[in-house]
C-alpha cells in the first residue's frame, strides 16, 4: 500500500495538479466572457441606440501596465527566493543538531534549491524586462496622462 502511495502522490502533484489548475483558470475566464456577454445583450435589449463600445470599454477588465507586470515578476523573485534561502538555512541547521533522516534533509536541500532557481530567474526576468521595455513603459505612462488630461 505505501508504494502505491509512493507512486501516486508524484503523479497526483506532477500531472492532475497542474491540469486541474490550467482546466480552473479556463473555466473562470469563459464564465467571466459569458457574464460580460449577458450584460451587453441585457443592454442591447432594454437601449437598442446605445454605444456598445462604449459599454464594452467599462465593463472589460483593465490590462496590466508593462510596470505592474514587472513589478509582479519583482515581488514573486524575492518572495521564492527568500522561501528557498529559508528552507536551505533550515536544511543546514538541522544538519547541524543532526537526528533527522538524510532523505528529509535532502528533500529540503532539494526545494529550498529549485524555490531560489525559480526566484532567480524572476529576478532576472525582471532586472532584462526593465531594460529591454524602458522606451515602452515610458510611451504607456505618457499615453496614459495624456488620456487623464482628456476626461
Amino acid at each position: 500500500m505505501k508504494e502505491l502511495v509512493a507512486i501516486l502522490i508524484p503523479i497526483a502533484c506532477g500531472c492532475v495538479l497542474p491540469i486541474m489548475i490550467v482546466w480552473l483558470n479556463i473555466r473562470k475566464k469563459i464564465n467571466e466572457t459569458n457574464q460580460r456577454t449577458q450584460i451587453v445583450l441585457a443592454a442591447i435589449e432594454k437601449n437598442p441606440d446605445m454605444d456598445i463600445e462604449e459599454l464594452m470599454k467599462k465593463i472589460s477588465p483593465k490590462k496590466k501596465l508593462l510596470k505592474e507586470k514587472l513589478l509582479a515578476k519583482l515581488q514573486w523573485g524575492c518572495f521564492t527566493t527568500l522561501l528557498g534561502l529559508g528552507f536551505t538555512i533550515v536544511g543546514l541547521c538541522l544538519d547541524y543538531r543532526g537526528g533527522m533522516e538524510p532523505e528529509d534533509l535532502e528533500m529540503c536541500y532539494l526545494v529550498g534549491g529549485i524555490l531560489s532557481a525559480i526566484g532567480i530567474a524572476f529576478l532576472i526576468s525582471y532586472y532584462v524586462g526593465k531594460r529591454m521595455l524602458a522606451k515602452e513603459m515610458e510611451a504607456e505612462e505618457q499615453l496614459l496622462v495624456m488620456q487623464a488630461e482628456n476626461k
